[in-house]
């Protein structure tokens, strides 16, 4: 017989009694997600300074990507709380999404690294175009491609998720499958 915790019964972490991170994160990472790259720009920190850098283009690698709805077409990407992107996009309400092929496994893991390099040089040599809309880059080779503006923001524990508009939708390219992320690895269709 399975035992099944009360609402109310909550461990010091927050957990439901008897779920630890561990045992979360591993039922989770049987569950197979398609692989995005989440791009946006950051304005310049002194917009008078002539010196100051100008646009920085920021990116993030994102499992937690979907569909919400087709009228209107909104998607939603789930940003930890505190992280840069999710910084930037409580600022700047334009954003893009591309869906990366099976062939863009570096892009996905480059953008993905912990204690990674500047953005700029991550993007230095990807193929991209900027997005008309929201001026983000939009990566070459990607099955598809969204640009989006924030419609809603909801905390939801340690993440925030983040509801976009999608206010432009594209498939460049009909080459391939999709990059996957399965059991901790990415893989593809096969």
């Amino acid at each position: 017989m399975l035992k099944t915790p009360s609402p109310t019964a909550t461990a010091a972490s927050g957990h439901a009694e008897g779920v630890s991170n561990d045992e979360f994160r591993a039922a989770m990472s049987r569950l197979a997600a398609g692989v995005v790259l989440v791009t946006a720009q950051e304005p310049p920190l002194d917009p008078d300074d002539p010196d100051a850098p100008g646009m920085e283009d920021v990116g993030m690698t994102a499992t937690a990507f979907l569909s919400v709805s087709l009228d209107p077409p909104l998607v939603l990407v789930s940003l930890r709380e505190g992280s840069r992107m999710d910084d930037l996009l409580d600022e700047q309400p334009l954003w893009a999404v591309s869906v990366l092929a099976e062939s863009q496994r570096h892009i996905a893991g480059r953008f993905a690294m912990k204690g990674r390099i500047s953005d700029r040089l991550l993007f230095e040599d990807i193929a991209y175009a900027r997005g008309e809309t929201t001026g983000a880059p939009l990566v070459g080779g990607a099955l598809a491609t969204l640009e989006c503006r924030t419609e809603q923001r909801v905390a939801a524990g340690d993440h925030t998720l983040v509801i976009g508009r999608v206010l432009t939708a594209r498939v460049p390219s009909a080459e391939g499958g999709p990059l996957l992320y399965f059991r901790g690895r990415y893989r593809q269709l096969g």
